[in-house]
């Protein structure tokens, strides 16, 4: 009876360590399960999305930046000033037959406005095979004539232009970038002397305040009680405070770097004043607030008015 007991307790501990092992080998499968799942599913996923924009990028590829009907086959081009279109198309930098939609805007942008003539661009897109470029040129409205060394003794003139805003460009026509000393000449353009070189680098504004004034006259002049009597002819920035004004009819006048109109104002009275006694100024201070300094001559043969527009011109 002993013996059977025992046997009987054999058989409950060998089913008991059969039942403990079958529940860790169940344990032990789905902790694998679980952890494939956990490695699969997200590999699969990822899987899938390199899948998809592997074909996305195919697809663009295929349909849209490689498709000849987006092909580049017109560039308009718009500009408010002289720049012909031709050259504003090869600056551009844009391939005939290039593709629309693969077409880099901004680097478009980019390579126009490196060019110190060009103020601001926009380009767009019109599908399926068109770009349009429109363009604001600066205009010049002075300019400043550099003297430098060529060879042995020589000495040739560099030229410069300003916009209102100061920023220093070179004209498009390489003739006119550098001229001999003998053939300089005042052109249409008010010269502003005093400046130095280094102080005219192209793309980038003058910061002489000086300088700044003269822009600021050149610019307000037009619409002043003046224009149309005397021409800008010369401005020399050099002083510091103050900037002097040599007119085409041969009066030298002095300017404070405040209060342009008011000046201006006073200008036009004492013309008027010097008109009504049959005198033409010499020299006139209007930086000086009162008792300003005048000095004025007997009238001679000299223009009684200028044509406004001859303050200006375009950039060629």
């Amino acid at each position: 009876m002993w013996f059977e007991c025992e046997q009987k307790n054999r058989r409950l501990n060998r089913g008991h360590v059969l039942d403990v092992r079958l529940r860790s080998e169940q344990v032990r499968a789905t902790r694998i399960r679980l952890v494939v799942a956990a490695i699969g599913v997200p590999a699969v996923t990822v899987f899938g999305l390199y899948l998809f924009w592997r074909t996305g990028e195919w697809a663009l590829d295929k349909f849209v930046y490689e498709n000849a009907d987006f092909a580049i086959q017109r560039v308009e081009v718009q500009t408010d000033g002289v720049i012909a279109p031709d050259q504003l198309r090869s600056w551009s930098g844009v391939k005939p037959g290039a593709n629309l939609i693969a077409l880099d805007l901004a680097s478009v942008k980019r390579n126009l406005e490196f060019w110190p003539v060009i103020g601001s661009v926009s380009v767009e897109r019109v599908l399926p095979r068109t770009l349009k470029i429109r363009v604001t040129e600066r205009k010049p409205i002075a300019q400043v004539n550099m003297p430098r060394a060529a060879g042995v003794n020589g000495v040739v003139i560099s030229v410069f232009q300003l916009d209102a805003d100061g920023v220093v460009m070179q004209p498009l026509d390489p003739r006119s970038n550098v001229i001999s000393l003998s053939q300089m000449k005042d052109g249409r353009l008010p010269v502003i002397t005093g400046l130095n070189v280094s102080q005219l680098q192209p793309g980038h504004s003058v910061t002489l305040p000086q300088a700044r004034t003269a822009l600021q006259l050149i610019s307000v002049f037009g619409r002043s009680p003046m224009a149309g009597l005397v021409d800008l002819r010369r401005i020399d920035v050099s002083a510091p405070g103050v900037v002097v004004v040599t007119t085409g009819q041969g009066g030298e006048i002095t300017f404070g770097l405040q209060n342009l109109a008011q000046q201006l104002g006073r200008w036009r009275e004492i013309y008027d004043l010097a008109q009504g006694r049959n005198k033409v100024i010499v020299s006139l201070d209007l930086a000086v607030a009162n008792n300003v300094p005048l000095r004025w001559t007997e009238a001679t043969a000299v223009p009684k008015s200028v044509d406004p527009a001859t303050t200006r011109r375009k950039n060629v």
